[in-house]
């Protein structure tokens, strides 16, 4: 990870990860195609990434991570109380859908946003049409008014608001939002549907708001 201005002399960063196996024939993307459904999953908030941006924004707007009450929500007390809301897990979310075969990939939107992740899921001449992008959450409206971003640097920049998208056949839509649902996903977004295209991999319909 790339995080200027974080680290002095002196200081380290400790990292864990874990590893996991899956089966050949269960690897995903699997026979992703034309007509496919994309589904998406709210996001908890900024999660981790962007952060390098965000901190330049909060000292040019002159706020404190500590003390300054946040600007784009009056319930919690402080900037760095927002920015610090833990980054949602989708595991629970997902795996009951992979035992029963709903999926096709996954995009775990993290950086890079939407328009570098999802492509990663994507065959050659597959293009994801984004027809039902959910309203920017206020924490990402305020980011992009005190940025200036347009809309595409925004959605390569933050998750603005969908944290996981689901690839799923047509016929297996409903069972999906069940098993979300049961899962305690209440909100599931109606993403958009994968069509026959070339060049740029995720088209927006419609503008960010």
């Amino acid at each position: 990870a790339e995080m200027p201005s974080m680290y002095t002399n002196g200081d380290y960063d400790l990292a864990g990860f874990s590893v996991g196996a899956v089966n050949r024939d269960s690897i995903l993307p699997s026979n992703v195609s034309i007509g496919d459904i994309l589904l998406g999953l709210p996001s908890s908030g900024i999660h981790s990434n962007g952060f390098s941006l965000v901190r330049k924004l909060v000292a040019k707007e002159n706020l404190t991570f500590h003390s300054s009450p946040c600007p784009w929500d009056a319930v919690i007390p402080t900037v760095g109380e927002s920015l610090l809301t833990p980054t949602k897990i989708y595991v629970k979310s997902c795996l009951p859908l992979l035992r029963a075969k709903c999926l096709k990939g996954l995009a775990h939107i993290t950086g890079g946003g939407l328009l570098e992740n999802l492509p990663r899921s994507l065959p050659k001449g597959v293009v994801a049409e984004i027809t039902g992008h959910p309203p920017l959450p206020p924490v990402f409206s305020w980011m992009k008014k005190a940025s200036g971003l347009d809309d595409h640097e925004m959605l390569r920049t933050f998750n603005c608001g969908v944290g996981m998208v689901l690839i799923i056949s047509e016929e297996k839509v409903d069972e999906a939002k069940s098993l979300l649902k049961q899962s305690g996903e209440d909100i599931v977004y109606d993403l958009g549907v994968l069509v026959r295209g070339e060049g740029k991999q995720v088209i927006m319909k419609h503008p960010l708001d």
